[in-house]
């Protein structure tokens, strides 16, 4: 059964799209140029998040989704009744998405230099403790390099420069690739052949039904199998997550569940192969044995190795007919055309 424990709450933070400056969840306008927060700029969590422990904030984190006025664009609370800004009804704006699971903030480096008075301020801070400006970040969430990859592509800023080195080394690979082909898969030359010598090599596998033993094997046994013995094994699997609240905070949840899995073991009859016969010639008609079974075998699928010798001006060259029908036509004496790969590996023969 799945269990839910929240752990508390987090504050939030938000990127101004004006100046760049980092704010607390709970501001609704810019603390570095007082510009409010758009509803298309989403909460991400802060690299130094701690659980809330202000009953305020606590309060203020358990209410639901803040609400953009539909008038004005203004961020309320969803307890509002008329907008902050412009005072129209806040039944007409629309509520914040709230409920994705956010992923960790990026690590910040120990130092930030400030773009605007060259003070070095801690990493974890967000205006400078100098001259107040917003400090730059360190690095943007995945959120926002989504919404910025998207807002490029759409002005057709998205531009990259090619990287040759990749390419070049792409280009090599292909190269290599092609080159390995030509050389064992392509003909590259043809030989005049004369069959010089003929072997086969006939394999009958007899097979025996007998009783297979599978131990602690997941899942269900099959239908056939008998001394049958199951377990069950349980473990509780836990996961943390921090949950976005849609008003500048985040509830840290832990959600677990148990996991059964069943593990058998039982014994099955199957066919097993318990000898193989083999017959072997040097003429064009292969024979396949014929041995005797009991009432508890069978037959197997029999198989056969066929190979074809060839003299030619550069020495014996080998070749495997795939079928009987196609080894019988290399009667000893007959020439044949051999097409050969770069190494020297026959890939076809003809007349």
């Amino acid at each position: 059964m799945a269990r839910r424990e929240s752990k508390g709450f987090v504050q939030l933070e938000w990127v101004c799209p004006n100046c760049d400056g980092r704010n607390a969840g709970s501001l609704k306008t810019c603390a570095s140029c007082g510009a409010p927060q758009p509803d298309n700029v989403q909460f991400q969590r802060a690299a130094n998040e701690k659980i809330v422990t202000d009953e305020k904030l606590v309060q203020a984190a358990k209410r639901g989704a803040d609400i953009h006025c539909g008038f004005c664009g203004t961020r309320n609370p969803n307890n509002a009744v008329t907008c902050s800004q412009c005072g129209g009804d806040i039944k007409e704006g629309k509520a914040r998405q709230a409920g994705q699971v956010l992923q960790a903030a990026a690590t910040p480096p120990k130092v930030v230099t400030c773009t605007n008075c060259g003070t070095e301020n801690p990493g974890t801070v967000r205006t400078c403790a100098k001259c107040g400006s917003p400090l730059p970040r360190a690095a943007a969430s995945q959120a926002e390099l989504g919404q910025v990859k998207a807002a490029a592509a759409q002005k057709g800023m998205d531009k990259k420069k090619p990287n040759w080195l990749l390419f070049g080394g792409i280009g090599a690979l292909l190269l290599t690739c092609i080159a390995i082909l030509f050389m064992f898969v392509f003909p590259s030359k043809s030989v005049q052949g004369t069959v010089a010598d003929l072997r086969w090599q006939t394999s009958v596998p007899v097979e025996e039904i007998q009783a297979v033993k599978y131990s602690n094997e997941r899942g269900s046994p099959p239908s056939d199998a008998y001394n049958v013995s199951c377990q069950t094994d349980s473990q509780e699997v836990c996961e943390e997550k921090t949950i976005d609240k849609g008003n500048g905070f985040a509830e840290v949840v832990t959600e677990c569940h148990t996991e059964t899995e069943q593990y058998c073991s039982y014994t099955v009859d199957e066919w097993e192969t318990k000898d193989i016969y083999k017959l072997s010639g040097n003429d064009l008609y292969p024979v396949y044995s014929t041995p005797s079974i009991s009432s508890n075998q069978r037959l197997g699928d029999s198989s056969e190795e066929l190979i074809v010798y060839f003299d030619t001006e550069t020495g014996q060259k080998t070749y495997s007919p795939d079928t009987v029908s196609e080894f019988q036509q290399f009667s000893i004496g007959s020439s044949w055309t051999l097409k050969m790969n770069a190494v020297g590996e026959v890939l076809s023969v003809e007349r």
